[in-house]
């Protein structure tokens, strides 16, 4: 009987040791081809591995979420010769600006001009959920210092540079083609449908302000001081700016917000002597949606078109004419 047992013992150890390590093996084995695929995700901020080395004395930029990423387009102003980079991504909220700033503002040239963009959301954040804001924030494990990130978090500084599988949920079936739910593909329209961009519109703002307990968080207002405080200190120029929205957007938001927003940004710019031009109702725009992939963002023709005006209109961009 005791040598029954100690069998029993002998066996259980056994799968103690060979079970974990079978699962530290299939994850070692699956980890180097999802690490390629996971990369795919982030080719977009491969940009900010030129930052300090093929632009090291910017002249322009801007931070933002998705209308600093697809709303500034610096072709025709570094044809000129002067170094543009553009610093935003879809849903970064201004601790991240700031964070970035900290990671890059060195390579800000004495007065160069730095785009903040005001949005309606700005002083909310533009993600919807605790989900959504977990894997937003991952990306920033790629290209910031730890001591730059918020909230930073060794697990996932771990998970996202030696062992995505951990975390690639749903995104593991990529490893398995066959897997794939096939699509069709469907031909775009040539012609603009305005009930479905009038559809659209009202997603959007949907997305930007339904369920939201406060539109209006000190502390994004604190962090937007902040970034000022941070442009003022380090010589170089902040431009606060909304960028131009569809009138189908536009015509979806309450007076009372707008006044509200209005106050907080007119509040700011008080205090710190920053200029602010508003382009949210440019005429434009309003009515001009070729200019638009959707109801608030611009296509590449409308971000060029944008800002060449910019280039003519705001002042601080003078001293480089």
């Amino acid at each position: 009987m005791k040598r029954n047992n100690k069998i029993d013992v002998v066996r259980f150890a056994v799968k103690c040791i060979l079970i974990p390590a079978a699962a530290v093996l299939i994850i070692y084995a699956l980890n180097k081809p999802y690490k390629k695929i996971d990369d795919q995700k982030y080719l977009d901020l491969l940009k900010f591995d030129t930052v300090g080395r093929e632009y090291c004395e910017i002249h322009v930029g801007n931070l933002g979420s998705s209308h600093g990423a697809y709303d500034f387009d610096y072709s025709h102003i570094q044809e000129r010769g002067y170094a543009c980079v553009n610093f935003a991504n879809p849903s970064q909220s201004y601790n991240y600006d700031l964070a970035i700033l900290h990671e890059f503002g060195q390579y800000m040239e004495t007065n160069s001009v730095l785009f903040i963009p005001v949005s309606y959301f700005s002083f909310n954040n533009e993600v919807v959920n605790s989900t959504e804001a977990e894997a937003m924030s991952v990306r920033y494990y790629r290209f910031l210092s730890p001591e730059n990130i918020p909230d930073y978090d060794p697990y996932i500084d771990l998970v996202t540079h030696k062992v995505p599988i951990l975390s690639a949920g749903q995104d593991i079936v990529k490893l398995f083609p066959d897997l794939h739910t096939s699509l069709t593909a469907h031909a775009a329209n040539d012609g603009i449908d305005v009930e479905e961009f009038a559809r659209a519109a009202k997603e959007r703002y949907s997305r930007h302000f339904d369920n939201k307990d406060e539109y209006f968080m000190p502390e994004r207002i604190e962090e937007l001081r902040s970034i000022i405080d941070y442009c003022k200190e380090h010589e170089i120029t902040p431009v606060l700016i909304t960028t131009p929205f569809s009138k189908y957007y536009n015509e979806l938001v309450s007076q009372d917000f707008l006044q509200e927003f209005q106050d907080t940004v007119t509040e700011i710019i008080n205090d710190t002597g920053v200029n602010y031009y508003d382009y949210s109702h440019d005429e434009r725009f309003d009515d001009n949606l070729i200019l638009f992939s959707d109801a608030d963002h611009l296509t590449e023709e409308g971000a060029g078109y944008f800002t060449d005006i910019l280039w003519e209109e705001v002042e601080e961009l003078h001293r480089f004419r």
